[in-house]
């Protein structure tokens, strides 16, 4: 079994991120998943929440992902995502101030978008 994989994260206006990695939690619908090195080949669809990377270098990558696609097949990881930020990216008063007019609105899609933002911002 190989000791590593290797990940593609992409939004639909750009590569957010590429590298080899141990290990990627993503939100699908189906539940979170989790996906290492040799695991059975899956098609699923993203939910909006975060993504976790485990880096082979031992780091650890965290985006706000917000729909989209998760493929897996030759220890190659294909997240193909609507809208994805790394947690570096997101401004936290930004994306507070977002919740809370989201919050006011009774807005649930917002809402759920700016807890994911807020999550991955902060999971450091």
């Amino acid at each position: 079994m190989a000791a590593e994989l290797h990940v593609e994260l992409v939004a639909a206006d750009r590569k957010v991120w590429s590298g080899e990695a141990t290990l990627v939690v993503a939100r699908t619908t189906s539940g979170d998943i989790g996906v290492m090195p040799g695991h059975q080949p899956l098609l699923g669809v993203l939910e909006s929440g975060p993504v976790t990377i485990r880096t082979s270098e031992g780091g650890t990558v965290v985006a706000a992902v917000h729909g989209g696609f998760i493929s897996f097949a030759d220890n190659k990881l294909s997240l193909l995502a609507e809208i994805a930020e790394l947690s570096d990216e997101i401004d936290v008063q930004r994306a507070e101030r977002a919740l809370e007019r989201a919050q006011s609105e009774a807005n649930a899609f917002a809402q759920r978008r700016a807890e994911v933002r807020l999550r991955a911002a902060t999971a450091h």
